[in-house]
Order: C-alpha cells, then sequence, then structure tokens
C-alpha cells in the first residue's frame, strides 16, 4: 500500500467493507470473499491503481473469485448496477482481464479461511461459540491490510 500514489489503507478498508456488504447481499461463500481480498491485496502490490479505479478492481476481484469458487454467479450487470454504474462493460472486462494477467491465473491460494475450517476440524473440543467467534476474528482481519503480511495458516491460528 505504500508505494501506490493515490489510494491508502483507509480507502482499502472502505473497499473492503462495501465488499462484505455485496457478499451478504449475493449471499456467497465464505472462502470467496477470503480469496477476493487476497485478489485485491496482490494485485495492488502489482500495479499503480489509481482512486477512481479502486472500486473496479474490487468488484473485478470479486466476480473472479466467484467464477473460481461458486457453482452459480451474477452477472457482470448485476456488478455494473451495484457500483451505480460507474464504469461501463468494457471497462469491467479490462479490469478483469488485466488482473488475470498480472496474477498469471494464480487464484488457488491458501486462506486463513481454509486454515481455520482445518483447526477447528481438528480440534478436540467442539465448541460453537468458540468457532464463531474464531471466523469472526479471521473476517475481521479482512479489513485491516497489516494482517496480510503474515501466512494464512499464523493468522488462523490467532484467530482460533
Amino acid at each position: 500500500m505504500e508505494s501506490q500514489p493515490e489510494i491508502n489503507m483507509k480507502m482499502r478498508t472502505i473497499l473492503v467493507d462495501w465488499l462484505v456488504e455485496i457478499h451478504l447481499h449475493f449471499q456467497l461463500r465464505t472462502e470467496t470473499l477470503f480469496i477476493t481480498i487476497n485478489i485485491i491485496d496482490r494485485y495492488l502490490s502489482l500495479s499503480d491503481v489509481p482512486k477512481k479505479v479502486l472500486q473496479l478492481v474490487g468488484i473485478c476481484s470479486m466476480l473472479i473469485a466467484i467464477k473460481f469458487e461458486e457453482i452459480s454467479h451474477p452477472e457482470v450487470n448485476a456488478f455494473l448496477d451495484i457500483s451505480a454504474n460507474a464504469y461501463n462493460r468494457n471497462q469491467f472486462i479490462s479490469m478483469e482481464k488485466d488482473i488475470i494477467q498480472k496474477l498469471r491465473w494464480n487464484f488457488t491460494v491458501p486462506t486463513p479461511y481454509v486454515f481455520l475450517v482445518r483447526l477447528i476440524g481438528a480440534s478436540i473440543v467442539q465448541d460453537k461459540e468458540m468457532e464463531h467467534l474464531a471466523f469472526y476474528i479471521a473476517e475481521l482481519g479482512l479489513l485491516h491490510y497489516q494482517v496480510f503480511l503474515y501466512s494464512s495458516s499464523n493468522i488462523a491460528a490467532a484467530a482460533f
């Protein structure tokens, strides 16, 4: 984030918060949200993103994650509507293509969610309250860019 000329961590936090609302609106899997944020952070580390296209990066990253993780998904038009038609279909497709090329089609990443599911499954004590709290802490970490400087397994262990 320090290398981004126009955006900062607060803008990223606002974007992630907005994407969480979209995630809930479309009733997507939790893993989709974690992959979305991973895609955004990796793309931001590779490209200078102007402030006016940060939202586009977010919704394109979510659609990529949805295509990777979900069985059925909303269409591009639904995402354009959610972004108040700030972008057109060509901009959307161009950004999606740029993200895919910059990340070299590498979307299979271990997220904290995967590790957390395994830790909870391996736990001797099956406590739903503790499980929900661990997921809450891991999801809360999505808002903070600094958290992703640690490995996914460490984030999951800390949440657990």
